[in-house]
């Protein structure tokens, strides 16, 4: 019964987000926001906030996944390469990209965002640019490495971001959004690579490097403008009134740690590995990012083996990317109408379950395909949800940071082994790649129902304690007259699942 209270008390505390603040001036300080129409401020944040994110984010995916479209146009022969070779340069991104996620998220933490995060965009946009004039082996795996290194710390730094602009029950949709701009990565990839691969012979460079010049430059310009486009904090954000500025800060001071005044601590941070909770999140993603980032990165080689030509093979890999966004953007709407998180992992991870077992079963060439259609459709949407789990979950600042940072870290691990399954005497049933994929997805689905458990336990005895000592879950300024806030820890904090 106290669970039941104490989580109907919790969720009582985000109905606020779906009125018009003018229309509520009950009590406390909401009297002093009349006026302000809490929707019509979140489509500001998000008109202002997400755009420059997302493209980020795109280009981050492209620059690394469109090694598979240059394969096809020739880049293992031209820098005569085997296929094991091209593999260990796959191998070698993962591996910068997991040893300096950490760091990266440090960096953020003591930086700011607007410095931070176009300056990762502007390295890594020359790094890629520079992959397209490589001339042997040596120069493929160190573009390769310190292309990892560069992107390492987009994607759990925003993550972080979007949990210092938004409520807890907001990031989800928000984060899903800008995840789905790797969806979109891989379709503009195959038409672009596609389109791209025509400049054959252009400056005396085949298609494939101008695939990476292209495409480098492209980021590369971005970043630029990036510094003038992505903003800091809610206290300093310029495009909006002081009137909107401490209303935002009102409602997170409401809502999670956002706004607290936390200096960075390496206490924090030991806090953050020894917390169990942490270590589920990560490994919610490291059984996706092996699935995930295997259909990526050979997504256009399995479709060629289906017996399709190099451009056609570009091609159809647009409509599987197609079809996980449109999903994607769905389920996230679902997940934070329902609050859940877990159910549509497992039922998503399913699907991609079904993708795999086609391909495992079937090989004729169109059912095969349709098999691509499916893992893409379960394993996009699925990824997306674990990504906004520990933002929301995670308190305080510093912790969560690194939580942020440690699941990509410890998730990529598996993205590691994939890159080595895909061999080309496997080819063109890819047993093994196929089967770890079905293999991984389907240990997903026990370690988020495992997490899923876990989390109402916890909540059930916060429940409890609350109960013995008359306290209530959040609803109101964290640690403001019930004595100091214990982050994640505290009784009053309900965790989201």
């Amino acid at each position: 019964m106290a669970n039941a209270a104490g989580e109907k008390e919790a969720n009582s505390a985000t109905d606020l987000a779906e009125k018009d603040v003018s229309a509520s001036p009950s009590s406390g300080s909401i009297a002093e926001f009349q006026g302000i129409n809490e929707r019509a401020l979140l489509r500001k944040l998000d008109i202002r906030l997400l755009p420059p994110l997302t493209l980020l984010y795109l280009l981050s995916f492209l620059d690394r996944s469109n090694v598979g479209n240059a394969k096809l146009e020739g880049l293992t022969s031209d820098l005569k390469i085997s296929g094991d070779q091209y593999l260990n340069g796959l191998t070698l991104y993962f591996a910068g990209y997991v040893l300096f996620e950490i760091p990266c998220n440090i960096i953020l933490k003591k930086t700011t965002p607007s410095k931070w995060l176009p300056t990762l965009t502007l390295v890594w946009g020359i790094v890629a640019t520079l992959l397209g004039i490589v001339q042997n082996y040596s120069g493929y795996l160190s573009s390769r490495f310190f292309l990892g290194v560069a992107e390492s710390g987009l994607f759990p730094g925003v993550v972080y971001y979007v949990s210092m602009w938004y409520k807890r029950e907001e990031q989800n949709y928000r984060i899903c959004l800008f995840f789905s701009a790797a969806s979109l990565a891989g379709a503009f990839g195959g038409i672009l690579a596609w389109g791209i691969a025509h400049m054959e012979g252009v400056g005396g460079y085949r298609g494939w490097r101008w695939i990476f010049i292209l495409e480098g430059l492209l980021t590369v310009v971005v970043s630029a403008i990036s510094y003038f486009w992505v903003y800091d904090y809610p206290a300093t954000a310029k495009f909006l009134t002081e009137k909107e500025r401490e209303f935002i800060i009102w409602r997170l001071k409401n809502d999670s740690d956002a706004i607290r005044d936390e200096k960075f601590t390496w206490s924090a941070v030991l806090d953050s590995f020894k917390d169990h909770k942490v270590w589920l999140y990560a490994l919610g993603f490291h059984t996706m990012s092996l699935p995930m980032y295997t259909l990526s990165l050979f997504l256009p080689t399995i479709i060629k083996e289906l017996g399709y030509s190099a451009a056609e093979a570009q091609l159809l890999s647009v409509p599987p990317y197609a079809v996980a966004f449109v999903l994607m953007i769905t389920v996230s709407i679902c997940s934070e109408k329902t609050r859940l998180r877990a159910p549509f992992m497992m039922v998503f991870a399913g699907v991609g379950c079904i993708g795999y077992i086609i391909l495992l079963t079937d090989h004729r060439a169109g059912v095969s395909y349709v098999g691509t259609i499916f893992a893409a459709a379960g394993i996009y949407p699925a990824v997306s949800l674990v990504f906004s789990w520990p933002a929301a979950n995670v308190s305080g600042q510093t912790k969560r940071a690194i939580a942020n940072a440690l699941q990509i870290s410890i998730g990529n691990c598996g993205a590691v082994l994939g890159t080595q399954l895909y061999r080309a005497e496997s080819a063109p049933q890819y047993y093994l790649g196929h089967g770890f994929a079905l293999g991984y997805l389907i240990a997903n689905i026990f370690a988020m129902g495992g997490l899923w458990w876990v989390l109402k336990k916890e909540n059930q005895k916060k429940a409890r304690v609350r109960d013995e000592k008359g306290l209530r879950p959040f609803v109101g300024d964290i640690g403001d007259d019930e004595g100091e806030f214990l982050g994640d820890k505290d009784p009053r904090w309900v965790f989201q699942y």
